[in-house]
């Protein structure tokens, strides 16, 4: 996808998606799930990065969103942000987003899981959606082969894992 804000031009969105799949390499290396986030400057400049570590830390709140976002530190502003994920952001991560108010997020992928991205673009967030291959495998073949860790993710009890929330 073409950006064609003046302003976010000259950004290398893909090479940004990189330091977010890198992430998720490592969360998937680790026994977790690959879901991975990097918060940059408007300049492009990393902020933090992260991996979902829900598994690995037994922790339902660490998600790559929120991973990327306390290794990036207190900011003056979000605004100016963006926030480059993986996968589309789930409704806790997309509340990150909203509360801190970061104006960009930039998604690998979300043919996966369809979170929150359209009450993000409502409420003004810019929201990119680069489909990119390499993260949509990545999610894919992890689902199959996970699809029970996957369920808890996103919020599915055992006993609904045949519906899927959108």
């Amino acid at each position: 996808m073409t950006l064609s804000l003046p302003d976010r031009a000259d950004l290398d969105l893909s090479g940004m998606l990189d330091v977010a799949y890198a992430q998720a390499r490592i969360g998937l290396e680790e026994g977790g799930i690959p879901i991975g986030a990097a918060l940059f400057a408007a300049n492009g400049t990393v902020l933090g990065a992260g991996h979902n570590r829900r598994v690995q830390a037994d922790d339902p709140s660490a998600h790559g969103e929120t991973d990327a976002f306390r290794a990036a530190g207190r900011q003056q502003d979000y605004a100016s942000t963006i926030m480059v994920t993986t996968l589309s952001p789930c409704w806790y991560c997309s509340g990150l987003i909203r509360q801190f108010g970061i104006g960009t997020v930039v998604i690998g992928e979300h043919t996966s899981f369809y979170g929150g991205e359209d009450w993000l673009r409502d409420h003004g967030v810019e929201v990119i959606v680069l489909d990119d291959e390499r993260c949509t495998e990545m999610m894919s073949s992890y689902i199959a082969a996970n699809p029970a860790v996957w369920n808890e993710d996103i919020g599915i009890a055992p006993a609904d894992a045949s519906k899927q929330r959108a």
